[in-house]
Order: structure tokens, then C-alpha cells, then sequence
């Protein structure tokens, strides 16, 4: 499975749906995860360095720390809707299995670079299919209309500037701000 994104959940109160995407087929699993959970993924799919270091990171310096290194995360059990996942790391002395929330399994997994796996059972039981086509692919943008060319500009400087708040929302560690700032950037380059 890859990350295909997160999105707020209106249905659960400020939570996000974390989107997974299988690689060789059509499904789609949507995980909800907290607020918290949603930040450290997104700062770590976005490359955004926090000051100080989040649980995760912390996580995955005490695995490093210790020798070792997750080598998958397999979200493994849905029982009365909740999702359980377990990390996979490997040692010296073997492989090494941890249980684990899926957001904070996926959490560590980027920050490993490491596969996440979804039993059959799950990803059918929770599965949904996507008929959603690929994205056409962009052409390059040229300046023959200068209409065109004023509204590059124009959103070029909105994201310049929102990417300053961003940047200044991290240092204060203000991570909803952050969030919120990812998001309307993500929205304009998309």
C-alpha cells in the first residue's frame, strides 16, 4: 500500500482520514487517526523538520539507536472498526514485532521508508474500490498569455508567503497551524 493522502473527516469531529492506496489493484483503505497522528505523518511526507524532535521521530531515533530498523508495518486485524497494525523491525537477534495504533505504525514507517502491508482479510472486509482515473499529467507552463502568466505570479506569491507561515508555524511549534497551512498549500499547488 502507499499513502495517497489525509483529509479532515467531518464525521469525526476534527479526527483525519489517513487514504491508503493498494499499488497493484483498485482498492483504497481510509484509516480514521488523530489530529496528533495526521500532523506527524503530514510533516514527514511534506520533508518539514520541527525543531525538536516529535514522538516519532524519537521512536525512530531509540530503534536506530538500539541497532535496528523497521522493516515493514502490516496492518493486520479490524475488530469492531478499530484497526490494529504491528511494526516489524529487524535486530541482530531477529525480527522483532511490536503492536501497534496504524498511525503510529505509518508514522514510523516514513520515517523508515518502510512498506506497509494490509491483510487480504482487512482490505476486503474495509476496502473500497476506486473507479477515479489517473490525474492527467500537467503541461509546463509558458508565458504566451499574459493573463495566464499574471495568475502564475499571483498564486507563486501565495504560496511564497504561506510556505513563510508554515515555516514560522513549525518553529513555534504551532503544529494545527501548520496543518492548516500545509493543507491550503497542497490545495494550491494541486
Amino acid at each position: 500500500m502507499e499513502i495517497l493522502g489525509l483529509s479532515t473527516s467531518p464525521s469525526s469531529g476534527g479526527a483525519y482520514a489517513l487514504i491508503l492506496n493498494e499499488q497493484d489493484g483498485g482498492r483504497r483503505l481510509p484509516i480514521i487517526i488523530g489530529t496528533f497522528e495526521a500532523q506527524a505523518i503530514a510533516l514527514e511526507l511534506e520533508r518539514i523538520k520541527p525543531p525538536r524532535p516529535m514522538t516519532h521521530d524519537l521512536m525512530r531515533n531509540i530503534i536506530q539507536g538500539y541497532q535496528s530498523f523497521v522493516r515493514h508495518i502490516f496492518i493486520n486485524e479490524l475488530k469492531e472498526g478499530t484497526f490494529y497494525a504491528q511494526v516489524v523491525c529487524d535486530h541482530d537477534s531477529g525480527q522483532i514485532e511490536f503492536d501497534a495504533r496504524p498511525s503510529d505504525a505509518i508514522a514510523l514507517a516514513i520515517r523508515f521508508n518502510a512498506p506497509i502491508f494490509v491483510s487480504s482479510e482487512v482490505l476486503n472486509e474495509a476496502g473500497i474500490f476506486s473507479d477515479e482515473p489517473e490525474k492527467a499529467k500537467t503541461q509546463p507552463v509558458t508565458a504566451k498569455t499574459s493573463a495566464k502568466s499574471e495568475k502564475i505570479e499571483t498564486i507563486e506569491d501565495k504560496i511564497l508567503s504561506l510556505e513563510k507561515k508554515l515555516q514560522a508555524a513549525i518553529a513555534e511549534e504551532n503544529y494545527e497551524k501548520a496543518a492548516r497551512l500545509r493543507d491550503e498549500l497542497t490545495k494550491l499547488r494541486g
